[in-house]
């Protein structure tokens, strides 16, 4: 038996590339479904930017056949609880998302990726996570701005404000 040829050592260690997991994707479910900037930055630096991407997700959703639940957005990341269409999310997210970069990045003169990775979706509990997780994705930016608002969590310092 021949040994096969190696090719010369680059100095870069071999690390087999691997496809994206595969995402369970089925007509109907309820997915919580998450997109964060690169490095956590910015993905919305203005108003404007955050009526382009409900507006396209407002034209999408009927095409799709698609349910959009709630949506908090948040200047490095965003929430959607969406119940899937026919063709599933996948085809949403990726008309979505790449219809929002290419015009994000062309009205701030901007190239290259603007979202960390691809989307991230958890498939939800139809009873449980639904009535809890509405309330928890329009509670997550009034969370984001009280240790803002009232110092650092400390319980005691969230009163201070009546005290003025």
């Amino acid at each position: 038996m021949i040994p096969e040829k190696q090719p010369p050592f680059s100095g870069v260690p071999h690390r087999p590339v691997h496809a994206p997991r595969s995402r369970l994707d089925a007509a109907g479910t309820l997915h919580h479904v998450m997109i964060r900037g690169t490095e956590r930055r910015n993905i919305f630096r203005d108003t404007r930017d955050r009526k382009d991407l409900i507006d396209r997700l407002s034209l999408l959703l009927p095409g799709t056949r698609t349910a959009c639940y709630a949506w908090s957005f948040m200047p490095n990341h965003a929430h959607f609880l969406i119940r899937s269409g026919p063709s599933g999310i996948a085809d949403l997210t990726r008309r979505l998302l790449t219809g929002y970069v290419v015009s994000f990045n062309r009205r701030h003169r901007k190239t290259g990726q603007l979202f960390q990775n691809r989307y991230k979706s958890i498939i939800c509990d139809e009873e449980v996570y639904f009535r809890e997780f509405v309330g928890c994705i329009h509670l997550n930016p009034i969370r984001a701005i009280l240790p803002e608002l009232f110092g650092n969590g400390d319980p005691d310092t969230l009163f201070e404000a009546d005290r003025l």
